[in-house]
């Protein structure tokens, strides 16, 4: 039987395929479970380096940069294959923020390896794709969080519901002027 809900459960949680990347990122949190996903994908050579993004937090005695990093050299990651952005407070920070850190790294990555909170999947996703360049390909590998918030259970719980409504309403409000900003560069190229 299927729930009404079915569409928002799909729209939420997703997985892509995995392809050989130039970088893995993380959008800050203070979540362990996204660096561990990380270090699995770098020991299986996905990727060459990793970028933990997030600056200071109240969730984390550091910053979240440095308290995924410091999980990440645990699980044998090479300090030298871990890149620094401590500085993000938001996704969209998280993403402009990497791009900057690539760039003048040389890196111009045009396969990257997205390691997100599942519930956040479809957020983290759509703001990358926003800020880094258009050719880029993005491989999204989800992770269930200490939450323990899955696309099989997140409607059974107030609190699961809130933590995956509340990234809902901010798909809607983050991406609102970018549809219509976007939206009338497509009309303006159409008549050009």
């Amino acid at each position: 039987m299927s729930f009404p809900f079915d569409c928002i459960t799909d729209f939420m949680f997703f997985e892509t395929e995995m392809g050989k990347s130039d970088v893995i990122l993380i959008p800050g949190a203070s979540h362990p479970q996204l660096v561990e996903q990380a270090a699995l994908l770098y020991h299986q050579g996905i990727a060459p380096f990793i970028l933990p993004s997030g600056g200071a937090t109240s969730h984390v005695e550091t910053t979240e940069w440095e308290f995924l990093r410091d999980i990440g050299m645990s699980l044998g990651i090479p300090s030298e294959a871990i890149l620094k952005e401590d500085t993000a407070t938001n996704t969209f920070e998280n993403a402009r923020f990497s791009l900057k850190v690539l760039n003048e790294q040389g890196i111009h990555p045009r396969n990257v390896v997205l390691v997100c909170k599942n519930y956040h999947a479809r957020r983290a996703l759509l703001t990358y794709q926003l800020v880094f360049p258009k050719e880029t390909v993005f491989y999204v590998r989800p992770v269930i969080d200490k939450t323990g918030i899955t696309r099989d259970n997140w409607f059974h719980t107030e609190n699961k519901i809130k933590c995956v409504m509340n990234e809902l309403e901010k798909v809607g409000k983050y991406f609102r002027p970018a549809i219509l900003q976007i939206g009338s560069e497509s009309t303006v190229q159409a008549f050009n």
